[in-house]
């Protein structure tokens, strides 16, 4: 797990050390540096993780006309190294080099044959081009940016920022996506002129051209013959078995992430049941008891036989990483989550460098409740519209504005307000903050002139691929083409790189996601009982209450924090001075948010959460010299 950074074009020596500087959080142990006649420049940030005496990068061919930069890790690298040493001289015993030696073997296809999470450097000297490419799910980041002659790219935007002549613009139709999504979806960033590989695809830069193209597409049916459900079984406990075992090598400590629910419970059975010895487990915990799974954990890690470690959250601690945070992240990302991983991430780096998780779980078995609400949603508006809007609706609305971890009365207005929407964008009304309709009464006239697409059409891009599919189908493909990449899979990597740990996934081995979008509905989805297939695997493998109880997430009392002792940061941030300084924010219709959610009229812990994330980022990253701290600064003195 590394940073890596780089151009093609004008550069110099100083500025590419500036660039991979930024990232050192990223990789702590050593630096590498290819740099060629101020033309090329490739910087990389090590973590090492595996090959510690000899894995630097960059790595080369034999020739050293191919120069390859990765982040990340290829699983498969003993196999496909077996296959090329009959050909080719190695030099280091780490993964990255069966790169650059594919590369010379099949060129552009190098990426299909990798099985890893990565984002992949590679300068083809003889040909003059540079190629860029990202893992099948966006597990790894991968920014770029053309700059007149110059393309730049790197891990993170902070590296692209630092390069001569990036400036820091504000993209509004970003903001806008920001604003519903909490995330920037790709291929945008935050920032005009900065852009996001997509998953599953790489880019070539050749005589001042660029071409991208995918080399992996997601894809559903039912594979033929329908499949016995004890064939489903055996088959999904072997690809679990090879995909958990596959990422336990590592040449430093590794532990797994453990929050007490079925995916990380899973990939904990399968560590402990193939390394041999006693698994380290981390959870965290919450003091307040709507939020707290530790208990959940405990159990699991007891009946495995894990090493277990546990650590809880109290409301202090969450206000004091607030500006740890927020002063880091150089993109708006507004899900709460990244808090409580951030702090498993430091806890967990205490005692190991790599963790697993039980990331991809929901996406790929349909675990979420919004897959269960479209079920509902269907059945529902099939009753008279009189009795929808004249009785359910207003009795709804009327129930009394509970700050819980997902209560009833949030979760069923959060459903109503999907109901108006195409069954296509439900999912992104259910999980996201503002519904596009709202945002022209958010934002300024001004700013909202700006907005050229305040809507789903990126959504309904990726919707028109899988559009002769069953609705459940298109709403799996929805989440694992933006929500997963772009928040869940970015929040993580966020949270566990700012503390030098690598993050693997099991579960999104590309073999599984396969496997999982291959079986029937019913395999995945049975009647409202979610991840069926998988349940049904691990119902003699972990406690009972790990596999049927419902579904809660990694969730934090964001909602009472916004009017409890968050309430001064909240009014400081969202100040009217500070407001109307953006040029972007409505005053009033803020205001509004703030005083219905002060009063619990309402419940906007989202809205009003994304809004502060936004800020914090605006104070540290687009206007540099004020300093993120600035703006969150008095919850330290508080």
């Amino acid at each position: 797990m590394c940073g890596i950074t780089g151009f093609i074009g004008d550069g110099s020596r100083e500025t590419l050390e500036r660039m991979t500087s930024t990232l050192v959080h990223r990789g702590p142990d050593d630096e590498g540096y290819f740099f060629q006649s101020g033309r090329v420049g490739l910087g990389f940030r090590r973590l090492a993780i595996i090959d510690l005496e000899t894995g630097n990068q960059p790595v080369f061919n034999e020739d050293r006309s191919i120069a390859v930069l990765l982040n990340g890790e290829i699983y498969n690298f003993k196999s496909l190294r077996a296959e090329l040493e009959k050909r080719h001289t190695f030099r280091t015993s780490g993964d990255t080099e069966v790169i650059p030696h594919l590369y010379e073997e099949v060129g552009e296809r190098v990426f299909e044959k990798l099985n890893g999470m990565f984002a992949i450097a590679i300068w083809d000297g003889r040909a003059g081009k540079l190629i860029l490419a990202r893992d099948r799910f966006g597990k790894k980041p991968l920014y770029y940016a053309l700059l007149g002659s110059a393309l730049v790219f790197a891990s993170e935007p902070k590296a692209i920022l630092t390069y001569p002549g990036m400036r820091r613009e504000l993209d509004f139709d970003a903001c806008a996506a920001y604003l519903t999504h909490e995330y920037v979806p790709s291929p945008r960033s935050i920032y005009r002129g900065i852009s996001k590989l997509e998953p599953g695809s790489f880019l070539v830069w050749e005589n001042g051209r660029m071409r991208r193209e995918s080399y992996y597409h997601i894809t559903f049916g039912d594979g033929g013959a329908p499949m016995r459900e004890e064939e489903g079984i055996g088959e999904l406990d072997r690809l679990l078995t090879d995909a958990v075992e596959a990422r336990l090598v590592s040449d430093v400590p590794l532990g797994v992430f453990l929050s007490g629910g079925l995916d990380s419970s899973t990939v904990a059975y399968y560590a402990q049941r193939s390394a041999g010895e006693r698994v380290k487990t981390f959870s965290i915990g919450f003091t307040d008891p709507a939020f707290d799974e530790s208990a959940h954990a405990r159990a699991v890690a007891a009946h495995l036989g894990t090493d277990h470690h546990e650590e809880i959250l109290d409301a202090d601690q969450f206000r004091d990483l607030i500006p740890e945070i927020f002063s880091k992240l150089d993109e708006p990302l507004a899900d709460p989550a990244i808090i409580p991983n951030f702090l498993l991430s430091r806890f967990s780096r205490k005692t190991v460098t790599v963790a697993l998780g039980g990331d991809g779980g929901d996406e790929i078995f349909m675990g979420y409740p919004t897959f269960q609400a479209h079920r509902l949603a269907n059945a529902l508006e099939k009753l008279p519209a009189a009795i929808r809007e004249g009785i359910i609706e207003p009795v709804v609305n009327r129930l009394p504005v509970s700050l819980g971890h997902w209560s009833f009365d949030y979760r069923l207005k959060r459903f109503l307000a999907g109901l108006g929407f195409p069954p296509g964008h439900r999912d992104l009304v259910w999980i996201g903050a503002f519904r596009p309709d709202e945002l022209s009464v958010l934002l300024t006239p001004d700013a909202y002139a700006q907005v050229r697409d305040a809507g789903f059409t990126l959504e309904d891009r990726y919707l028109a691929d899988v559009q002769n599919r069953p609705l459940l189908e298109r709403s799996a493909y929805l989440y694992q083409k933006t929500y997963l990449p772009d928040d869940i899979l970015a929040l993580k990597d966020r949270a566990s790189m700012f503390v030098s740990l690598e993050l693997r996934a099991p579960l999104l081995d590309y073999r599984v996601v396969d496997f999982a979008n291959h079986l029937p509905i019913r395999m995945k989805l049975r009647r409202f009982t979610s991840k069926y297939l998988l349940k049904k695997l691990m119902a003699p493998r972990l406690p009972p209450e790990t596999v049927w109880r419902k579904k809660k997430g990694f969730g934090v009392p964001v909602a009472r924090w916004l009017s409890g002792s968050g309430r001064e940061l909240v009014l400081d941030t969202l100040s009217p001075g500070s407001l109307r300084d953006t040029g972007l924010f409505n005053v009033a219709a803020v205001e509004r948010l703030v005083r219905e959610h002060f009063e619990k009229r309402a419940d906007h812990r989202k809205q009003l959460w994304a809004l502060l994330v936004f800020m914090w980022w605006r104070e540290q990253w687009h206007r540099p010299g004020n300093g993120a701290r600035a703006a969150v600064g008095s919850i330290e003195r508080g």
